[in-house]
Order: C-alpha cells, then sequence, then structure tokens
C-alpha cells in the first residue's frame, strides 16, 4: 500500500532515538552554557553579565527534538515527524505575520511564544522545522525508502554537475550583475563593502583552491601569504613612494617566494604533518611581524598607506596643489562613494583574473599533473612526473594571487597589523573551499556569499556566528565530506568507440 514502510512492522527503537538524542542534546547544552548562556553589556562605570538561561534550554530542547526527528527518518518512520514539524512550521509562521493579522497588542503577545528573541534565528528555527517537515513528507511519499551513503554521493555528483554545466549559462549572468550592482538602487555603501569583501575572499578561495583543491596538499598557513603581500605593498609604498599598480607584482612575488620557502621543507609531508607544519609557518609569519618593530612597527602596524588611484588620478576631495583628481578630471561632483566603487572593480578583475589563469593553467601539463598528484603521488613518480616541482609550482602559484589578496587589502584599509592575520582567516579560506568543493570554482563563489556575505548581512547572528560555523562545518563533513559542489569534469576527453570498432588494432580481419 501507497505510504507504508518497512519500519511498520517492527517497533521504535526507543534505546537508540533516546541515546543519540540525548547525546545531541547533553552536547548543545555544554557548549550554549557558556557561549550563549551569558552575555556582557556595556553600562555606566563597567560591564554587566547577563544570563540567558532560557535560551539555553530552548536550544537544548530544539536540538533534542531535532535529533529525535532524524532518527525516526532513519528507521522508516516519516508520519510522526510530519504530524509534529508541519502544526509546528505553520505555527512559527502564523506568529512571524502576525502583524498583519491581528492588532499591535495582540501580536506583541503572540511574538513572546517564540523561541528565541533574535527574529534571525527564529526564522531559521521556521525553516529547519519546514525541511524536517518536506523531509517526511517525501520519505512518505516514498513509501519510506532511504537512499544509501552511495546512492546519496552519486545524487549529490549529479546535481554539481548540473549546477557548473549551468554555471557555463548562467556566468555572463551574474557577471552582467556584478558588473552593474554599484549602480543598482539599492547599491549603498554598505552593500557595497559587503561585495568587496565577498569577491576578495573569493579570490582568496581560487588561490588557495590551487593548492588544495587541484594539489591537494592541505595548507593551513595561507594567510602567511595574505601578510606578506599585505607588509610587501606597505613598506613599497611607504619608503620607496610607489603606486598600488607598480608594487602590486612585487608583492605577488614575494608572496610566490614564501610560498617556495615553505615548499622546501615539507616536500615529504602529507597529510596530518603537511597541515601542522603549514600552520606553524603562518604563526610564524605572524609572530615575526609582531616582534620586528624596527621594520614593521610590530603591534602598531603601518598607517597611512597610500590608495590606488585611476590612472595616477587620486579620489580626494582637496589634494595638493596643481594635482589633478578624478572628479576634476571628468568633470564630476565629488562623492566619497566613487573611491569605493572604484575599489570594488579594482578587486573584481583581480578576482576574475584569478579565476581565468585557474581555469587555463589547469588545462596544461603542470594543472594535470597538480591533479595527478591530489590523486596518488607514488602513481605520479611512475609516470615520470616530479613531485617536488609539481609541489613547489603549486605552493608558489597559490601563495602568489594570496599576496596579490594581502596588497589589495592593504590599499583598501589604509592601515594593516599582525592582528589583521591571524589563523581564523585561514581556517574561513580553508571552509571557504572545502564547503564548496575542493577543486569546484563556482562552489568557492557559493561558499563565500555563505560564509562571508550572508553573516554581513544578517549582523544579529554576531552572538551564535561561530556556532554556526561549527555546525556548518560538521554537517557538511558528516553528509557531504567532498564538498556541496565537488563535481570536476575530467580536464582531458577521450574519444569515444565505435561499437562496431575492434577492441585491438588489427583484430578484425
Amino acid at each position: 500500500m501507497a505510504g507504508e514502510t518497512s519500519a511498520d512492522h517492527t517497533p521504535i527503537d526507543a534505546q537508540e532515538l533516546f541515546k543519540e538524542a540525548g547525546a545531541t542534546a547533553l552536547v548543545v547544552f555544554a557548549l550554549c552554557f557558556s557561549l550563549v548562556g551569558f552575555k556582557t553589556e556595556d553600562v555606566p562605570g563597567g560591564l554587566d553579565i547577563i544570563t540567558r538561561f532560557d535560551d539555553v534550554l530552548v536550544a537544548t530542547a530544539l536540538a533534542f527534538i531535532g535529533r529525535a526527528a532524524l532518527v525516526l527518518l532513519r528507521q522508516g518512520y516519516p508520519l510522526p515527524v510530519l504530524a509534529t514539524a508541519l502544526p509546528v512550521t505553520i505555527l512559527l509562521i502564523v506568529l512571524h505575520f502576525s502583524d498583519a493579522v491581528f492588532s499591535t497588542d495582540t501580536a506583541a503577545v503572540l511574538k513572546r511564544f517564540l523561541p528565541f528573541g533574535a527574529p534571525v534565528i527564529d526564522w531559521l528555527v521556521t525553516i529547519l522545522a519546514a525541511v524536517f517537515a518536506i523531509r517526511a513528507a517525501i520519505a512518505r511519499q516514498r513509501a519510506g525508502s532511504t537512499m544509501t551513503t552511495e546512492e546519496r554521493e552519486k545524487a549529490m555528483d549529479r546535481i554539481g554537475a548540473r549546477v557548473q554545466r549551468a554555471a557555463r549559462i548562467l556566468g555572463p549572468l551574474i557577471l552582467g550583475f556584478a558588473i552593474i550592482l554599484p549602480f543598482l538602487p539599492m547599491a549603498d555603501r554598505r552593500i557595497l563593502d559587503i561585495a568587496i569583501l565577498v569577491v576578495t575572499y573569493i579570490m582568496l578561495g581560487w588561490g588557495l583552491n590551487i593548492v588544495v583543491g587541484l594539489a591537494g596538499l592541505l595548507d593551513l598557513g595561507y594567510v602567511a601569504f595574505y601578510a606578506v603581500g599585505a607588509y610587501s605593498y606597505a613598506l613599497l609604498a611607504q619608503h620607496y613612494d610607489l603606486g598600488f599598480w607598480v608594487c602590486l607584482p612585487f608583492a605577488g612575488l614575494m608572496a610566490a617566494t614564501a610560498g617556495i620557502i615553505l615548499g622546501f621543507p615539507v616536500l615529504r609531508l602529507r597529510g596530518d604533518y603537511l597541515a601542522i607544519v603549514t600552520l606553524g609557518f603562518g604563526e610564524m609569519i605572524r609572530i615575526i611581524l609582531l616582534n620586528w618593530y624596527e621594520f614593521t612597527k610590530g603591534p602598531d602596524g603601518l598607517s597611512g598607506i597610500p590608495r590606488p588611484t585611476f590612472f595616477g588620478l587620486p579620489f580626494t576631495r582637496s589634494p595638493p596643489e596643481g594635482v589633478e583628481t578624478f572628479h576634476s578630471f571628468f568633470n564630476l561632483a565629488y562623492s566619497p562613494t566613487d573611491r569605493i566603487i572604484f575599489l570594488y572593480y579594482v578587486i573584481l578583475v583581480m578576482a576574475l583574473a584569478t579565476n581565468l589563469f585557474t581555469l587555463r593553467i589547469r588545462k596544461l601539463p603542470v594543472g594535470r599533473a597538480w591533479e595527478a598528484l591530489r590523486e596518488d603521488e607514488i602513481a605520479c613518480r611512475s609516470l615520470g612526473i616530479n613531485p617536488r616541482n609539481t609541489k613547489l609550482t603549486a605552493f608558489s602559484i597559490g601563495a602568489m594571487f594570496g599576496g596579490f589578496g594581502g596588497s589589495f587589502f592593504a590599499t583598501r584599509q589604509g592601515f594593516i597589523s599582525p592582528e589583521s592575520f591571524t589563523f581564523i582567516e585561514s581556517a574561513v579560506i580553508l571552509a571557504i573551499v572545502v564547503l564548496g568543493g575542493m577543486g569546484s570554482q563556482i562552489g568557492v563563489v557559493f561558499a563565500a556569499i555563505l560564509l562571508i556575505g550572508l553573516p554581513e548581512i544578517f549582523r544579529e547572528l554576531h552572538q551564535y556566528r561561530m556556532l554556526a560555523f561549527g555546525a556548518a562545518m560538521v554537517l557538511i563533513m558528516v553528509w557531504r565530506p567532498q564538498g556541496l559542489l565537488a563535481h570536476r569534469e575530467p580536464t582531458l576527453h577521450l574519444p569515444e568507440r565505435p561499437p562496431d570498432a575492434p577492441r585491438v588494432a588489427g583484430a578484425a580481419k
């Protein structure tokens, strides 16, 4: 009978359900007790600690219910999940839109029944309940059939292939939107700043994707090359009075040299050992920048870093006498937003150049050598590929793009210090590569928007940002270890053999 599951004839394994749900709730309680349960606020005369144990209890209860729902779906009982999740979803939606249905006083009373006081968190809970309801309905419709891990991986790989094929068509549309974004009515200063930040991380993700995604070398110290590029531009510009466009190639060259310096000691390392060494290299660079005060100004940082110019035309309101500015040359009224728009186009061009370079080089022999190295280093040696040169080229080219990104960061901020180049930056860039799918260019774009753009837009999530970040990483590692869009098209395609052609040359006589 339609809708009947194989589990209808077997009782629910209550012991497994309560064991997994209880363990999940205990972990969530332990995490939320200190991270969510206490909050400091500025008050006259100092700081005040505010307790939010009610939010901790709600988060623990939701974790228990969510895990129990997952266990029921796995055991083949979608009906209890559907009967619970669907009314809860409808109720939460009604509470969210109570302002449009009820009076102001009634809506204020009803909104108190929302699980959290933060609208963004409440909407996330609503979306999660809707996802459970939809998944349970689909499982019920399919008679409780569940996909195996292998089937799920194949389905996700097919979705990734479709997205990448669609990206070839939608790519020009997305690029066109990116080009006209500064001139859209919604594009204010805040939107442009967020767009610049997202595109910067997209460029850094594409650079690290060469090392991690194509060559298969786990690099946890990518922020070191980011810092080398930033300080190279800042020091050259301040001491030798050079412009951004002149210093940009030198910043990339310095970072590439640092990549080669890192590559030589780690030629025989792989896996966790390689990750530890690269992590240490990133911390070494930060500590050197922090302690070498005579050269880098240490914790004080470098300020007054020159801004980029438009073919020598600066974006300033009051330039020195005799110096023509961008606005005076084009007879335009001064607007501080013009400099932000110019910076946006600068990083957009740099990111597109990075993408074009990566797509082109992965089809060349060195790119195919990277992918072969990622799959099996021993097989590479047997085919005559030099692993030493292959690793060094991956480290140096990936580091070069990190240096380019660092130089842009320095000129955009106008101030840099060692505190801008901590390990968390490397972790975020690596998370973008892993979440999007190692080796996937379009996946890096989606992951950067999710991890960088959305938290910046929804600033209300700042209290739960690290919890959400960690939960997303755990879920993606459990559900889709290869990343969201890990499908990679073969670099070379062998010609198809006609069905009637002989399998061995000269076999047909």
